[in-house]
């Protein structure tokens, strides 16, 4: 797999190869386990190729972040030029003095200079995010059937650093990375974006993410966002609630009056603070002025951020541990007596898995109430004339012990060994 690097990212042309060279890696990398060893056994095969199907974001989100690159880049080109050009011909048509032509074209000569020095950092910024993609397609090539345990600690690793980032752990997300050596392997540079944002959010600004949000725009108007009219929204409660009700009625006009044919309603509810103000008790709109508010900013942020990057919204820690746990949750798992080695037995595991359903058994399994153990036609289970059902060995214990007296544990029924019906499993 080759991949071809950008060399200026104002040239269209190597923005279109580099773009579909990634694609076509992003696409093969599934099929990378039957290339890398065609001898090794088919059930390590299996095993390695079902893995890779779960990297999707892991190529994804640096080529979200290349493809924005390019963008970005491309836009600051177009913007520079245009000016360039207009500034060209307003100096041919207009009668300038030799001094003034000579200054207009300095201007335009310096303006250029400046272009040429944007395109130099973009195009570094373009290389770095292709080299990044690359290097994930070389760690999904290294990955070799007959010995995985290397490549699944360092995937191991890279889950982690993905839950810390996303619990807003980054410090420590960082120290793994480089002690693991796996700095582009991760999306620290991704997530700090994201922190900033967050950060502003949490001291109650919003400027950051607007500047986000214009970043992105076109983006998150194709996925239909709202999160940008949720941001204007509170920022006109903020200058409601102190009390500045003319800035307030011109934010509206200028910010939210474009909102209105899409979005009435909400926009009406948050008109109505003006009359109402920060010291309502009307539940209607005393909910607007609520800290909370600015929680359900930073979540649906997140959100937003995830979707853009093709990121899954759940850390990929829990998804892994909820797909083990889906394998292991049933009823018992809850109840007082569970084991200590049924993970479910912790209180933190319970909560992971408490959306998840109950795991499908096709063939039930009999386990004694007593001793634990299963109970089968070695050990098959004997039922007591009030219905509950324990296995011979423990009865017969019991029996042993009592004088051929039975006590059911659960009841304190006490009956004869002899009036013990077998139970017949099917």
């Amino acid at each position: 797999m080759e991949m071809e690097t950008v060399p200026n990212g104002s040239s269209p042309s190597s923005t279109t190869t580099t773009s579909t060279a990634v694609t076509t890696n992003a696409a093969s990398a599934a099929a990378v386990a039957a290339a890398i060893s065609p001898n090794a056994p088919s059930s390590k095969l299996n095993q390695l190729s079902e893995s890779l199907k779960l990297e999707h974001q892991f190529l994804r989100v640096p080529f979200e972040h290349f493809k924005k690159a390019i963008r970005a880049n491309h836009r600051i080109v177009e913007k520079e030029l245009s000016a360039v050009i207009n500034g060209v011909s307003d100096a041919a048509e207009s009668d300038m003095s030799r001094d003034d032509a000579v200054h207009h074209l300095n201007s335009l000569v310096s303006r250029l200079q400046g272009l040429k020095r944007k395109s130099e950092e973009g195009s570094q910024t373009e290389n770095l995010q292709a080299q990044r993609c690359r290097a994930r397609l070389d760690h999904l090539e290294s990955a070799d059937p007959e010995n995985l345990s290397g490549w699944h600690n360092t995937r191991l690793n890279r889950i982690l650093v993905d839950y810390m980032l996303r619990m807003s752990y980054y410090n420590t997300a960082v120290k793994l990375a480089e002690s693991s050596n796996i700095q582009d392997l991760v999306d620290i540079d991704v997530f700090h974006e994201a922190k900033k944002v967050i950060d502003a959010l949490q001291n109650k600004e919003v400027t950051p993410a607007l500047a986000w949000c214009a970043d992105n725009k076109s983006r998150l108007k194709k996925s239909k966002s709202k999160f940008e009219f949720q941001l204007r929204l509170q920022e006109f409660i903020e200058l409601v609630r102190a009390e500045n009700m003319m800035r307030a009625i011109t934010y509206a006009r200028k910010y939210l009056a474009p909102w209105g044919s899409t979005h009435m309603k909400e926009l009406q509810r948050v008109l109505a603070t003006l009359a109402f103000k920060s010291n309502t008790e009307c539940t209607t709109y005393k909910v607007l002025f609520e800290s909370k508010q600015w929680d359900y900013l930073i979540d649906q942020f997140k959100q937003e951020f995830c979707k853009l990057y093709g990121m899954t919204l759940e850390p990929l820690l829990n998804i892994y541990l909820q797909a083990g746990l889906s394998a292991l949750k049933t009823p018992f798992c809850y109840e007082d007596d569970c084991t200590k080695e049924d993970p479910l037995s912790q209180e933190s595991f319970r909560k992971l898995a408490s959306p998840l359903p109950y795991s499908k058994q096709h063939h039930s399994k009999l386990v004694c109430y007593i001793t634990k153990e299963l109970m089968d036609t070695e050990n098959p289970p004997l039922v007591l004339p009030n219905g509950y059902v324990y296995s011979t060995k423990a009865l017969e214990e019991m029996a042993k012990k009592n004088d051929g007296r039975i006590t059911c544990p659960r009841t304190g029924l006490t009956c004869n060994y002899t009036e013990l019906v077998k139970a017949y499993i099917s």
